[in-house]
């Protein structure tokens, strides 16, 4: 009974495995991977070109690298961006200005203030999330 246990466990560990090495095939091309290989301190940036059973393939600046799924320890990928790269905000206020003014200039008069300010905010890239993790 044990032993049945035991295979049991080891095909629903190999199972998950599988299934989140299938998560990295619905990645859409070019998007950015950060790939931890065994051994190896320094992750690789990448972006995902293809997968199969055996490799994942990704470009990196200089070249097409085929990494063999036995290498790899955890792959993270960036999210697509969702809504546009630069924001855009603009703040208006008014308020009446009761007090009386003392000259006679007319500038000075009495009546409504308006202020507005306008801001462009650049948007930066999402942060990396955990898509395979080796079992």
């Amino acid at each position: 009974m044990r032993r049945i246990l035991l295979l049991l466990f080891s095909a629903l560990v190999a199972f998950g495995a599988d299934d989140a090495w299938t998560k990295v095939k619905d990645i859409k091309s070019g998007t950015e991977l950060r790939v931890f290989k065994r051994g190896v301190k320094q992750p690789i940036l990448a972006k995902f070109d293809d997968l199969n059973d055996d490799n994942l393939i990704v470009a990196t600046k200089n070249e097409q690298v085929a990494i063999a799924k036995d290498h790899i320890e955890r792959i993270d990928y960036r999210p697509p961006k969702t809504g546009g790269r630069v924001t855009r905000e603009t703040k208006t206020t008014s308020e009446v200005d009761t007090k009386a003014s003392s000259s006679t200039v007319p500038h000075n008069a009495p009546g409504l203030a308006t202020s507005s300010s306008s801001s462009l905010s650049l948007g930066g890239k999402p942060d990396f999330e955990t898509i395979y993790r080796r079992k």
